[in-house]
C-alpha cells in the first residue's frame, strides 16, 4: 500500500508531508524550499509554471501570473467581486455563474489552478518517496463551505489524487 501525503494547500504558499514511523517529514520541493509559493503563471511559448519559478515571473507577466486561487475556490462569480478587485490577473463569469480566470487565452476554473499546485507537491513526494502517489489528505480553513471543500476535493482529482479526506 502507497503512503497517503497530507497536504496544507495555502492561499499564499502550500506543503507537503508524510508520516515516516512516528513522525512528520515536510518534504522539500525541487527548488530545496519546505514550502512552495501557491502560484501559477501561464508564459507566452505555452509553459505553465508553478511556484517560486511563477511567482518571479508577477512583476513582468502579473496578467498571467495567478495568485491566492483559494479565495475564489468554490465560490460564485457574485460572491466574489470584491476579491476580484485586488487581483491582477482577469477573472470571469462562467455560464454556469461560476467563477474563471484568464490566462494567454484559455479559461480556468480555481480548481483547475488548484490542481497545478497539488501536482507539483505530488511530484515532490513522489521524488522524495521513490514511489507513485496515489492518495492525499487535504486541509482547508474551518470557515470552507461545502460547496469550496467540494472545489479542493475536485482539484486533488484533477490533480491524479484520491482525496480520503479534507480536513480542517
Amino acid at each position: 500500500m502507497g503512503k497517503i501525503i497530507g497536504i496544507d494547500l495555502g492561499t499564499t504558499n502550500s506543503v507537503v508531508a508524510v508520516m515516516e514511523g512516528d513522525k512528520v517529514t515536510v518534504i522539500a520541493n525541487e527548488e530545496g524550499g519546505r514550502t512552495t509559493p501557491s502560484v501559477v503563471g501561464f508564459t507566452n511559448k505555452g509553459e505553465i509554471l508553478v511556484g517560486q519559478v511563477a511567482k518571479r515571473q508577477r512583476i513582468t507577466n502579473p496578467e498571467n501570473t495567478i495568485y491566492s486561487i483559494k479565495r475564489f475556490m468554490g465560490r460564485r462569480y457574485n460572491e466574489v467581486l470584491n476579491e476580484i478587485k485586488q487581483v491582477p490577473f482577469k477573472v470571469v463569469e462562467a455560464p454556469n455563474g461560476d467563477v474563471r480566470v484568464l490566462a494567454q487565452g484559455k479559461e480556468y476554473s480555481p480548481p483547475q489552478i488548484s490542481a497545478f499546485i497539488l501536482q507539483k507537491l505530488k511530484k515532490a513526494a513522489e521524488d522524495y518517496l521513490g514511489e507513485k502517489v496515489e492518495k492525499a489528505v487535504i486541509t482547508v480553513p474551518a470557515y470552507f463551505n461545502d460547496s469550496q471543500r467540494k472545489a479542493t476535493k475536485d482539484a486533488g482529482t484533477i490533480a491524479g489524487l484520491e482525496v480520503v479526506r479534507i480536513i480542517n
